[in-house]
């Protein structure tokens, strides 16, 4: 007696010589009956019960997808810029710190790190992607390797079979 998924063989009887059942990992099962869910978007995270939550959705990534851009670090830069004559002309270093901290760098940086952000999160979502793509390609050729056995085996049984059936 074998267990699933194990090869076993019944010495004296050539037609049970080779045996394998296959048995399916439950995740591989899944994807070739495709029961496996794509890699998720932005858009499948949004709340979408109520109005409100899909305004603030909306808003938000509106917000995001302005601000997150090199122009816009460009006008705040300029915006910052606007104050820094009477920052300097104040000759108070507490005054230029103020400047340097809240104006420019919360102004500038801001754009700046949500641009590098949605870089490392396009590059993210095509590694996900791609190993999606490579995970369907291994099961692809371990459904193949399979069948290969499969064949072998009807092969070799029949060779045990016709070894056994020689007469010595």
């Amino acid at each position: 007696m074998s267990d699933e998924g194990t090869p076993s063989s019944s010495p004296g009887t050539p037609s049970s010589a080779v045996k394998y059942s296959h048995r399916f990992h439950p995740w591989g099962k899944a994807m070739i009956e495709g029961a496996v869910p794509r890699p998720k978007k932005v858009r499948d995270h949004v709340r979408k019960d109520t109005v409100m939550a899909r305004f603030n959705a909306r808003f938000g990534l509106g917000i995001t997808v302005v601000v997150g851009t090199m122009w816009c670090a460009y006008i705040f830069a300029a915006i910052a810029l606007v104050s820094l004559p009477s920052a300097i002309t104040s000759h108070e270093l507490t005054v230029l710190i103020a400047w340097i901290s809240s104006n420019f760098l919360q102004l500038v940086l801001l754009p700046i790190i949500i641009v590098g952000q949605n870089l490392q999160a396009r590059a993210s979502d095509e590694r996900a992607a791609n190993t999606y793509k490579d995970a369907e390609a291994v099961l692809h050729e371990a459904i193949e390797i399979q069948k290969h056995l499969a064949a072998q085996d009807v092969v070799l049984s029949d060779l045990i079979t016709r070894v056994r059936t020689q007469p010595a």
